[in-house]
């Protein structure tokens, strides 16, 4: 480990020496702005909140094909691939993706169990992209329910500067070693084009759309094609084959007090499974082959969006949303003949998941002529019609298919009193009304206040809750080994936040510009609902609330800046403390700390305009309690420490312009430490039957070429 550090500085004191003083791509400096738990969009230096931007150059740096791979970068934001499904989802401050709500264009995004959570991020692709907010922390006054542990908002490009913009994007991947050019062969192949039209001064036209195939990760298997007797189930991908493509448009009008866009988002995605188990069948008149019971999984999403800001009168301004989304998920089992390579018989698509979504969301706010003192009143609410099919839970849900709909509505209110040029506040407050829960209250306080003309603080408080998924709710799966029921009568969780946060802009010395940041945050939610043993003679399972959770944040950040160069550098340490309870024993609930800190680096040269990017980021060993693997069912329950292993990241880039930037070619490696897995003690479905694993990461060390083309 200490060689890979060293390797990380070493490259990047090479970036710092070499700095130039003068500015190669002379851009002029934009002030960033940003809308999450904003009233109107403003200046980041300005907000309330912490938010932390990731834009896109950072993004198109990193030559990175989805937000999960983005987001991967960031400080206690843990990305958890799952390669049996392709899906891959975010943890932060240590709780899992159902407690983060994950915003495209300030709109929860729809999923298989609701609005926002548990949302597979590889589904969300960089192409047109502008940036990424995050706000860590109980945002439940702003985003309602779900919003525990954070909020993910991702903005997309709506306009151009440009009349007439085309992009072209190719760009081809290794996975691991494997790779070749063929559609049926190995390796990753992207191709996207990103379109703009500005139609007048006031209308703007985008499209975009993008292809993303990945031919899936052997890993320790052989492939679809391999075939062996003696059936070792070394069979088939430890990270599946997908095949994605997604497509954007929209149209936007701007003048004086009024904007409104409207934006359609589709995409459809192929997941083929490749059984590792073959067994024999009889073809007729004496002849046998040998099978495997393969099968594909395909999902179609819709999302249409209005949105719309304006004046009401000539003060009050209004910013509306309006969202009707789509999820559809189907599966198709097939017999597939593994030594001729063909398949004999395939089912119908069967629906598996399915989910239909109306949303709104409207704030009002500017109420008071007045400077110092600033309202804000708002609704939202969401109607959920799901369904989830026979063969979507663990097993086969005992042949039960499951239809609800949810709906939920909300009021909010905040108010913003500047009490003077330095000092602010604002309190919040959200009342939540359900048809299935009780309602639901969420308060927020945030104060800001300007130390010196450089330096400020921020604290925040706020609150959340997070409602039941399906799964906890109505899983059924009944039979002679098996008792797992879910519980209508659970209680959402709740849980609170509080953070501080410090920034420091020193004075510029010889163009070298530095920014220093520090900060502390505690997360606590209680009434967490687990899958626990509910009785152990017969043994039977269910879903109850009772656990509770807390982690402690301490970081730190450093900037550097001087024309060509930049650097990006963060620490921070977490712990984690949670009760378990089994009965009548109940698990230690001390803190376990652990470590991550990352670097971004990024240097152009002057003459040639050649960017060299790297990227790093380590994270230590996480511990945690969990209850012991495998107990017999009527021995008294017994807690012990487990853990997942430390490992580091390393991804570099370089990219070069030609013909007057109209050709970019960017080369790079990711993963170059080669990481694919790490030993993993605690059981990452839950807390409760833990037993020592691997936990797949990532599949390996990838080279990568990229070719941009702008017409």
């Amino acid at each position: 480990m200490k060689k890979k550090v060293l390797s990380v500085v070493s490259l990047s004191a090479i970036f710092w020496i070499n700095a130039q003083e003068k500015d190669s791509l002379n851009q002029k400096k934009i002030e960033e702005v940003v809308i999450t738990g904003q009233y109107m969009q403003q200046s980041i230096n300005k907000s309330i909140y912490k938010v932390e931007v990731i834009d896109a150059q950072q993004i198109k740096n990193m030559a990175v094909t989805t937000a999960a791979e983005v987001l991967n970068q960031n400080l206690n934001i843990l990305i958890e691939p799952n390669s049996g499904n392709g899906d891959s989802s975010a943890r932060i401050m240590g709780l899992g993706s159902s407690y983060t709500k994950v915003l495209i264009d300030n709109i929860p995004v729809v999923g298989d169990q609701g609005m926002g959570n548990q949302i597979d991020l590889s589904k969300i692709n960089v192409n047109n992209i502008e940036r990424i907010e995050i706000v860590k922390g109980a945002m439940g006054v702003e985003y309602g329910n779900n919003a525990v542990a954070g909020v993910i908002n991702i903005i997309t490009k709506k306009n151009y500067s440009k009349k007439v913009t085309a992009l072209l994007s190719l760009q081809e991947e290794t996975v691991g070693k494997d790779y070749d050019w063929f559609k049926k062969g190995n390796g990753r192949h992207i191709q996207a084009l990103n379109l703009g039209f500005k139609l007048s001064d006031n209308w703007s036209l985008t499209a975009d759309i993008n292809h993303n195939d990945f031919q899936g990760y052997k890993g320790d298997l052989n492939g679809y094609k391999y075939f062996n007797l003696n059936n070792d189930l070394k069979r088939g991908y430890e990270w599946l084959p997908k095949d994605q493509l997604t497509g954007n448009a929209a149209i936007r009008y701007s003048k004086k007090n009024t904007s409104f866009f409207y934006k359609v988002n589709f995409l459809t995605e192929e997941i083929n499974f490749r059984d590792p188990r073959i067994t024999d069948y009889p073809l007729g008149g004496g002849e046998r082959t040998f099978v495997s019971e393969d099968k594909d999984y395909f999902t179609k999403r819709w999302i249409h969006q209005f949105n719309i800001q304006t004046k009401l009168g000539s003060r009050i301004n209004y910013l509306g949303d309006f969202s009707y989304q789509t999820q559809e998920r189907k599966s198709q089992n097939y017999i597939y003949d593994v030594p001729n390579r063909n398949e004999i018989s395939r089912d119908e698509k069967n629906t598996y998941y399915e989910t239909k979504v109306f949303y709104s969301r409207g704030m009002f706010s500017n109420f008071l002529d007045n400077e110092k003192i600033n309202f804000q009143l708002g609704y939202e609410l969401d109607n959920t019609s799901g369904f989830a099919g026979s063969s979507t839970f663990q097993f086969n849900n005992n042949g039960l298919n499951i239809e609800r709909s949810i709906f939920n509505y909300a009021n909010f209110l905040s108010a913003e009193w500047k009490l003077d040029d330095k000092f602010s506040l604002r309190p919040g407050v959200r009342m939540a009304l359900s048809d299935k829960f009780d309602s639901q209250y969420n308060y927020s306080l945030t104060a800001r206040y300007n130390t010196t003309s450089r330096s400020d603080v921020r604290a925040v408080f706020g609150s959340s809750n997070r409602f039941p998924t399906y799964e906890e709710l109505y899983t059924y799966v009944v039979d002679n080994n098996h008792d797992i029921r879910g519980n209508e009568n659970l209680k959402p969780e709740t849980g609170y936040s509080f953070g501080l946060f410090y920034d420091y802009n020193m004075p510029a010395v010889n163009a070298w510009k530095f920014n220093v940041s520090l900060s502390a945050m505690y997360l606590d939610v209680k009434n967490r609902i687990e899958n626990v043993v509910v009785n152990n003679q017969p043994l039977r399972l269910s879903y109850l609330n009772i656990n509770n959770y807390k982690s402690l944040v301490f970081g730190g950040g450093l900037t550097v800046k001087k024309n060509n160069f930049s650097l990006n550098a963060g620490v921070s340490v977490m712990g984690i403390s949670q009760e378990l309870i089994s009965g009548a024993v109940i698990s230690p609930n001390d803190y376990n700390f652990y470590t991550e800190a990352n670097l971004a680096a990024n240097y152009t040269l002057d003459k040639t305009k050649t960017l060299f990017a790297l990227y790093y980021k380590y994270t230590g060993v996480r511990k945690q309690f969990t209850q012991k693997f495998e107990q017999n069912p009527g021995a008294t329950p017994e807690y012990i420490l487990g853990e997942v292993g430390d490992f580091n990241m390393l991804n570099f880039t370089l990219t070069q312009p030609f013909f007057n930037n109209h050709l970019e070619l960017s080369l790079g490696i990711k993963n170059i430490f080669d990481v694919s897995s790490v030993r993993n003690t605690i059981n990452s479905g839950g807390a409760h039957n833990a037993g020592a694993d691997m936990q797949n990461l990532f599949y390996g060390r990838s080279y990568f070429a990229r070719l941009n083309y702008n017409f």
